[in-house]
């Protein structure tokens, strides 16, 4: 008899689309939604179908300028969750043995449990500011070893993997035969100090990436990887048992905001800076928040110093009408994680409402 599929869930999407509204949402990782009128798009010029095969060549062209690679080199899909799913697919094989950073975003978690990956964990310490010490990846490597999971910016706290440490991951998963995935949708968020992609760094990289995040852009699911040629073959061949083909009016959209990219980010920039500012005042005034807090980045991921915090995100919720997410979906229950994406006024008085929890607590 055949063997079943395993069913998984992610507890954190379930929650994340039950249980993360509020009328001030800090809860959220991204930028707030990008008004479609400002894409200056001529909707009446969209197709419903069009020829995209593997891959639409004016999207993927894009994507490699962007990159600054090869455009067989770039492979598109939807959204980063489904990058990460399908790169997942093809670098390891059930029961194969993977190293993903701890604490981590947890639907990579999910997806690596659903692939029957054999799961080795290597700390990103909270003493040292959840920066990545190469020397805890070289203790547990082996060459049993098929894959390096990292965040970077790192999910949930922003903490910037700098290029000489890459550098260092990239020479240990070569010396066994491994590749480094590295989830960049936050990395633009690390401005004016942002590196380049980890994909310039050798073919042992594997990178994923979307508009989803930076840009408000979610719901254009607009995502890729970037990956040597022979591997982002599979991937178009894989991708047929999954969704096939776009949505192509999402697919011209996509081309034509990768075109004004540059005036898109800077609106990010606009809503991030005063809400960063703000909310490093707001850090600094706590004294029952502890924890790393760096001058870019999106989120923020302090610990609560006392009170239970499933009891307060509950309270904030309900009581505040605010929302930031517990620690629990990033294996450290005692932290929340804090978003910076909202419009000034809402997020200043969403943190104006966790400050009265937190005095409550």
């Amino acid at each position: 008899m055949s063997e079943m599929p395993r069913i998984m869930t992610s507890p954190y999407m379930q929650w994340a689309k039950m249980h993360s509204h509020a009328k001030y949402k800090l809860a959220t990782s991204g930028i707030v939604s990008y008004p479609l009128a400002d894409l200056h798009i001529d909707v009446t010029a969209l197709e419903i179908n069009g020829g995209e095969g593997y891959g639409f060549p004016p999207l993927v062209d894009s994507l490699a300028a962007l990159l600054g690679v090869g455009s067989d080199r770039i492979f598109t899909t939807l959204g980063t969750s489904m990058a990460n799913h399908l790169a997942f697919a093809v670098l390891f094989d059930r029961g194969d043995e993977i190293l993903v950073e701890q604490p981590t975003y947890e639907l990579l978690l999910s997806t690596a449990g659903y692939f029957g990956a054999s799961l080795k964990r290597f700390p990103r310490r909270f003493e040292e500011d959840f920066r990545i010490n190469p020397d805890e990846i070289k203790r547990r490597i082996t060459p049993r070893t098929k894959l390096i999971v990292i965040t970077n910016l790192h999910n949930p706290t922003s903490a910037l993997t700098d290029e000489s440490t890459l550098r260092e991951i990239g020479t240990l998963a070569r010396s066994v035969g491994a590749r480094v995935l590295v989830d960049e949708v936050y990395l633009q968020a690390a401005y004016p100090i942002a590196p380049r992609s980890a994909v310039h760094l050798g073919d042992e990289f594997v990178i994923t990436n979307s508009l989803t995040k930076m840009y408000g852009l979610s719901g254009l699911r607009c995502g890729w990887i970037a990956a040597e040629p022979a591997l982002i073959r599979k991937l178009w061949l894989l991708n047929d048992l999954f969704n096939v083909n776009h949505s192509f009016p999402a697919v011209q959209m996509s081309v034509a905001a990768l075109k004004q990219l540059d005036r898109i980010f800077g609106r990010t920039k606009s809503i991030l800076e005063p809400n960063r500012e703000l909310l490093g005042k707001f850090l600094a005034s706590r004294s029952d928040l502890r924890g790393y807090h760096a001058d870019f980045g999106n989120v923020v991921f302090p610990k609560l110093v006392k009170g239970d915090s499933e009891r307060f995100c509950t309270m904030l919720r309900e009581k505040y009408e605010t929302t930031v997410v517990p620690g629990k979906f990033f294996e450290m229950p005692d932290h929340i994680r804090i978003g910076m994406g909202q419009p000034h006024d809402e997020f200043r008085e969403g943190l104006s409402r966790v400050g009265k929890a937190l005095n409550e607590l």
